[in-house]
């Protein structure tokens, strides 16, 4: 810091040599007088780095359960308690996150890493098992909960070499794991024609490989995948899902994407389904599978800032933004099934609006959010803390 000189204090023509002084010191001066010591006041992106560590805090009071294996509870406080792939991937991602804000989670992060481990598919298959429930006090799969989902292993996959990049693999090889889990998922989530990922290691034939979970289309983690690995796979699996973006981006005047929806040849032909083919009733909508879209493209986005990523990306906030409030479940034409809104589509919508610069449906978006984090909503309460850590 430039200290200041006893000339600039002492000068007759001394207002802004004095304002000078004052932002150099902390001090302000009122008709002339010292007012005393201010605080220095946090910039804009500090007072959202405090926010987004504050809620990370709340939220793991709340949803992260377990001992020396921490694991995220998606059961709503209710019932018996169950756990999912899809909320470890979550929980990994928003502690490291939260460490490169300052936060002290590394020791989080490594329990949560010893609970992905315990529940491995097998030790030689390091995909994680899709769920599991607590039965006898102890957390486990019973038959096809020993499945894997792919969204949740990608999820692991990325926490992992950004561990590795954080903190190092000396102590904790996180970077052996990274490679061990991408192979897996190339070998046993990646749809072998089309090179897009299928739902988990269960899709083995035709049909259930061509289901897409449109927001599994993570290009900005596939093209990571590959230089972290140096498998060129994945710079394959990257630009088909590129293809599969612009595609879907091109079907409806919104830009919407739909929960799911059947990708088929190595031109990628799309094929719409029918509501409660796959999932639910909202399978062929943007429902809650598709609602992660936004975050999905304004990960990738902020990764490799590439064009399709921003047109699809700014064509869905376009209609977004011409919505007075972000409600839950939209058709792909863009009517609002329900006027109700939730954090679980607006928290995606706020942080690639933020990541976009669209300043008026950020601050829409904004007045939305809950200021304190949901306690009996594990998905809104766990996505508004992962997009705002991002």
């Amino acid at each position: 810091m430039k200290e200041a000189t006893y000339s600039e204090i002492e000068e007759s023509d001394s207002m802004r040599k004095r304002k000078i002084l004052a932002n150099l010191l902390g001090i302000v001066f009122v008709g002339g007088l010292v007012w005393g010591l201010t605080s220095v006041q946090p910039t804009p992106a500090q007072a959202k780095t405090s926010q987004a560590v504050t809620q990370y805090k709340q939220w793991q009071k709340v949803y992260v359960g377990g001992k020396t294996q921490k694991y995220v509870k998606s059961n709503n406080g209710q019932g018996t308690t169950t756990a999912l792939s899809e909320g470890q991937g979550y929980g990994m991602l928003a502690a490291v996150l939260a460490a490169k804000k300052g936060a002290n989670t590394h020791a989080t992060f490594n329990q949560m890493y010893k609970y992905y481990r315990a529940h491995r598919v097998s030790s030689k298959v390091p995909l994680m098992q899709w769920q599991q429930t607590k039965r006898s006090g102890k957390m486990t799969s019973t038959g096809s909960q020993k499945n894997s989902a792919t969204d949740g292993d990608l999820d692991i996959a990325y926490a992992l070499i950004l561990a590795d990049k954080k903190w190092g693999s000396k102590k904790t090889n996180y970077r052996a794991a990274a490679k061990k889990l991408i192979k897996a998922i190339k070998q046993k989530e990646i749809n072998k024609t089309t090179y897009l990922p299928t739902m988990g290691n269960w899709a083995t034939n035709s049909y259930d490989v061509s289901k897409l979970r449109s927001s599994d289309l993570m290009t900005g983690y596939f093209k990571t995948f590959a230089k972290y690995t140096k498998d060129s796979t994945w710079t394959k699996v990257a630009k088909r899902s590129q293809v599969a973006v612009k595609k879907l981006s091109a079907r409806h005047k919104t830009g919407l994407f739909p929960d799911f929806i059947l990708a088929t040849g190595k031109s990628i032909k799309l094929k719409a389904v029918k509501p409660y083919s796959i999932e639910s009733g909202t399978d062929n909508q943007v429902g809650y599978n598709a609602n992660r879209v936004p975050w999905r493209l304004a990960q990738t986005y902020k990764l490799s800032k590439d064009s399709v990523t921003k047109k699809a990306l700014t064509k869905q906030l376009t209609f977004f933004n011409k919505k007075k409030k972000i409600t839950a479940v939209y058709t792909l034409g863009g009517r609002a099934v329900n006027s109700y809104v939730n954090t679980a589509f607006t928290a995606p919508v706020h942080f690639a609006a933020t990541t976009m610069k669209k300043t008026s449906l950020k601050k829409k978006t904004a007045k939305q959010m809950p200021k304190t984090i949901e306690k009996h909503n594990y998905y809104s309460a766990t996505l508004q803390v992962v997009t705002g850590l991002s």
